[in-house]
């Protein structure tokens, strides 16, 4: 059984238009601190990202910020986490979240924060980890997304063995209960990548 010390939170930095998207990013800072739960993120102390840590913080939880030394400024590195890792590019920020995890949630955000999920949807579907990946799905943001992945199971370019599990909550207070049951039914071996297969990627 394995157990969810530290959630990969990937979102925007930007608040978006909708105040719902920045009181979500809040309200689940709040719950995994008072759950003991740690925050890995991508280090950035504006938009949704800066939401999220701060609650994290806030309600006296760990925050992990990663990320690149040429987005220090860009992203304002958020100074007040309990580690701020600054690697050198955006590949070694990448692994380093996904190392220091064990589950992803995908809040409202940009083409950064699609392309850092559809990553891990990539290497769940390749069988490279097992690690719950969740899209908080809040005012129906990533309908188009769901959408689409419908659309492609639909035509058969997912099928079989390139199918994956993606939970999806459309509330915050149904994110960490989806986590921890996907999370009890896979072993602490399984979540992790071997150095071997991860040079592969």
């Amino acid at each position: 059984m394995s157990k969810i010390r530290r959630i990969c939170v990937y979102c925007g930095s930007s608040p978006g238009t909708d105040p719902a998207f920045v009181e979500a990013a809040k309200a689940f800072g709040a719950i995994m601190a008072k759950n003991g739960i740690g925050l890995v993120y991508g280090g950035g102390a504006i938009g949704i990202m800066g939401a999220t840590a701060y609650s994290v913080l806030d309600h006296g939880g760990e925050v992990i910020g990663i990320i690149p030394e040429f987005l220090m400024n860009r992203e304002r590195a958020l100074r007040g986490t309990h580690e701020l890792i600054i690697t050198q590019d955006m590949h070694e920020r990448k692994r380093k979240m996904f190392d220091m995890a064990d589950a992803f949630v995908t809040l409202p955000g940009g083409i950064g924060t699609l392309e850092e999920v559809v990553e891990q949807m990539t290497w769940a579907q390749l069988g490279r980890h097992k690690k719950p990946i969740l899209l908080a799905n809040i005012n129906g943001f990533w309908n188009p997304l769901c959408a689409l992945l419908d659309h492609m199971k639909a035509l058969e370019f997912i099928r079989g063995d390139f199918n994956f599990d993606l939970l999806e909550a459309k509330t915050v207070d149904e994110i960490l209960p989806m986590l921890e049951k996907a999370a009890a039914g896979v072993p602490e071996e399984a979540k992790e990548m071997p150095p071997k297969l991860a040079e592969k990627l």
